[in-house]
């Protein structure tokens, strides 16, 4: 039996078409009572209790796919996906628009636009955005604009694209070409990064026939394995400072102490998707595909033998503290099934994907009385340097640090890659 850790409180390409184009929507700031994306506090800010108990198909109790009911208890809990433009946002809506698409539900595309709608002003302009940031986090959101703009040829949606592309044309990078995180990390670059810009990216090189962006989008993902891929078990620390000058950053690497599991499942689910609008035959491809079975393989290894999900702090199961995780087993699931679908990794892959899936049912996934489904157990944030937290201590990357931030129910990150997950697996 797997012990329960206590640890210290803290915590298609279908086209459907579109109706006229919506008015700016005003925003409207809610309350900060209401839970919008970064879930809602457990007790102790700690992990619940789970029954350890092994992966199995559960099937939904009112028969419908659990992608649909996942989406639509995020659409009845939060009318208003977010408070403002971010990635968190992103990520949850990118996975009820594909719920959309293949379900063909017009309400789920609906609520969709009407959510990135608010952001987008009358000239195209994005509410919320300022490129002098420098932020990586702030591009993600964008890739729902690309569909948007196919549907309706409204210029709103061509002007905010490259609002956003133009932020990367003149990011501050590493000596080496890599983006910083954001600018108030320079010359640092974390896992979480690449799945912020590079999807983006790839998106608009193919859409607009940029061909040499692929090499730049190529050189992210390589750069940031080369420095912080473990060659002891092929994991990938959290993050990588350039100029070895952050207090978390080893002296001689530059890279953070601790194996995130979330910003692994970043990287991944971040490559899977960029690799989908890459030239097959660009050079950089064979490397991209390498990086992304060498990253599988090591996420295979660590996956929990019981209960088929992974731990917050990946390669340290049994240390006091430590917990299974819903986001990344979510990010884990989604992106290992479906590379191993699309052919990018060996297809045994597909399996790991489905067990870890089926542990999130088993042990994660809660029905609820009123209908809806949650997902508990997940990391509200984890970052690396900037400010202390509450308590003064630093964001130093190490298992400390990771396994006593704040651990919440329904949190965007999770809940949006258990979606995904869903849907790739037919379920």
């Amino acid at each position: 039996m797997t012990t329960i850790h206590k640890r210290p409180i803290a915590v298609i390409a279908l086209t459907l078409s579109l109706a006229a184009p919506a008015a700016h929507a005003q925003v409207v700031h809610l309350p900060a009572s209401i839970q919008l994306g970064e879930g809602t506090r457990q007790a102790g800010d700690a992990p619940l209790p789970i029954p350890h108990a092994p992966p199995r198909a559960r099937r939904s109790s009112d028969g419908r796919p659990w992608s649909v009911r996942i989406s639509e208890s995020v659409m009845r809990r939060n009318p208003q996906t977010h408070r403002r433009w971010d990635y968190t946002q992103g990520v949850i809506l990118t996975a009820i628009e594909r719920v959309g698409m293949e379900k063909r539900d017009r309400t789920m595309l609906d609520y969709v636009r009407t959510n990135m709608d608010r952001w987008i002003k009358p000239d195209g302009s994005i509410e919320g955005f300022d490129k002098s940031e420098y932020n990586l986090d702030e591009i993600a959101q964008g890739r729902l604009l690309f569909r948007l703009l196919e549907q309706t040829r409204d210029p709103r949606y061509r002007a905010a694209l490259d609002s956003l592309h133009s932020q990367l044309r003149s990011h501050p990078r590493t000596a080496e070409g890599g983006l910083w995180h954001k600018q108030i990390y320079p010359q640092q670059m974390w896992l979480d990064g690449l799945y912020m810009a590079q999807p983006f990216y790839a998106r608009y090189a193919k859409t607009f026939n940029e061909p040499a962006a692929f090499d730049d989008i190529a050189r992210q993902f390589l750069l940031v394995a080369r420095h912080t891929r473990d060659p002891r078990t092929g994991l990938m620390y959290h993050g990588w400072d350039a100029a070895r000058a952050q207090p978390w950053a080893d002296s001689a690497t530059g890279v953070s102490p601790g194996f995130w599991g979330r910003a692994m499942g970043w990287y991944l689910v971040g490559l899977v998707e960029t690799l989908e609008q890459f030239p097959a035959d660009h050079p950089d491809r064979p490397a991209l595909l390498a990086t992304l079975a060498d990253a599988a393989d090591a996420v295979a290894r660590v996956q929990d033998p019981v209960t088929g999900l992974w731990w917050d702090v990946l390669d340290e199961p049994n240390r006091d503290g430590n917990y299974l995780e819903g986001s990344a087993s979510s990010m884990f699931a989604y992106a290992l099934s479906r590379a191993a679908r699309l052919g990018y990794v060996d297809a045994r892959f597909r399996a790991v994907g489905e067990r870890g899936f089926n542990g999130l049912l088993s042990n994660l996934v809660r029905e609820n009385p009123d209908g809806t489904v949650s997902l508990i157990n997940v990391v509200q944030v984890s970052g690396l340097g900037g400010n202390p937290r509450r308590d003064g201590s630093p964001r130093d990357g190490t298992f400390g640090y990771y396994v006593t931030e704040p651990v919440v129910t329904d949190d965007y990150k999770g809940v949006g890659p258990l979606i995904l997950a869903a849907l790739e697996l037919g379920r």
